[in-house]
């Protein structure tokens, strides 16, 4: 039997009231072909249509109308349990880290259902995980593999994505394909998940890598670098949102696009309900974030892909 989720509820409930799926969209900070799809998905699931729609017009159904009130107690009656959750444990705020990013949003998503704090200590995506792991650290945004999750004990859900572009010193370039561009990688080990990936790219693409060192994947070092290689060099996470000088360019990697995705993990045995709504609370969908294209590319251990066969990950 199908289990219907308390999102799709929500979901449900937000688009019977605004009649309008971009406006019920924007109140859920959610894409519209995401909350399009699930709303399907919950009509398949529970073997009804919800909703009729045109280009002009969203109405209730007779089931949709018959149902949104129960669907709204529902709703009603978990938020409540989460609150009472969070009195009876005594509201203590969790613990969350980053490595650079962070979902915009943050606080938006989550004011309801926890206090968040913010854990000053940026690190490396393999330290908050590993911090995560050993307790210090309730909620951690960062990159992981399927293999970290399961050696660790970590759950996950997708909370960011970014694609990677390169930087240029050609200006005749309006995108470059991955097997025609440069990987930086570095040996400091605060470079390793950059390594790791950076170095899987490669080998599934044909990009070519190159070891360095002195601070030449951030800044201006990185940018020097690109201005005397041959090749455009790939732009990783951290440098993603950098100034770029006026002699370069920033153009996107395709044939494939490569994405990069942020992952919120906590322990597997942590079942506070606090945490679980966190993690309800800023997981995305793989459609809201461009994963779903045909030319998107994750790596085969990247716990958000598709599974093709062969165990690669193909978003």
């Amino acid at each position: 039997m199908t289990t219907v989720e308390l999102r799709q509820l929500r979901y449900f409930v937000a688009v019977a009231e605004e009649l309008n799926y971009a406006r019920a969209a924007a109140r859920l900070r959610i894409a519209g072909p995401s909350l399009s799809q699930q709303i399907k998905t919950l009509e398949r699931d529970l073997g009804v249509r919800l909703f009729n729609r045109d280009r002009r017009s969203v109405t209730l159904t007779e089931a949709g109308s018959s149902l949104l009130p129960e669907a709204r107690d529902l709703v009603s009656r978990a938020d409540g349990l989460q609150h009472r959750a969070r009195q009876l444990s005594g509201s203590k705020p969790l613990r969350l880290a980053y490595v650079q990013w962070l979902p915009p949003d943050l606080s938006a998503r989550t004011s309801a259902v926890a206090q968040v704090h913010t854990d000053p200590w940026v690190a490396p995506s393999h330290t908050q995980a590993a911090r995560v792991a050993d307790g210090s650290l309730d909620l951690a945004v960062c990159w992981v593999r399927t293999g970290d999750l399961e050696k660790l004990g970590l759950r996950a859900v997708l909370v960011g994505a970014q694609r990677l572009h390169a930087v240029t010193s050609r200006k005749d370039l309006g995108e470059v394909a991955a097997e025609d561009t440069l990987l930086l990688l570095d040996d400091d080990p605060t470079w390793q998940s950059w390594n790791i990936y950076a170095e899987q790219v490669s080998r599934a693409t044909g990009a070519r890598a190159v070891r360095v060192s002195g601070s030449s994947l951030t800044g201006q070092a990185f940018f020097e670098r690109v201005r005397r290689s041959r090749r455009p060099v790939v732009d990783n996470p951290k440098n993603h949102d950098a100034g770029l000088p006026s002699d370069l360019t920033r153009v996107p990697v395709v044939a494939p696009d490569i994405y990069w995705t942020w992952s919120l993990v906590w322990r597997a045995d942590d079942d506070r309900a606090e945490v679980r709504a966190v993690a309800e609370a800023l997981r995305r969908e793989p459609a809201e974030l461009g994963l779903d294209g045909p030319a998107a590319w994750l790596p085969g251990d990247d716990p958000h892909g598709r599974r093709a066969p062969g165990g690669a990950a193909s978003a």
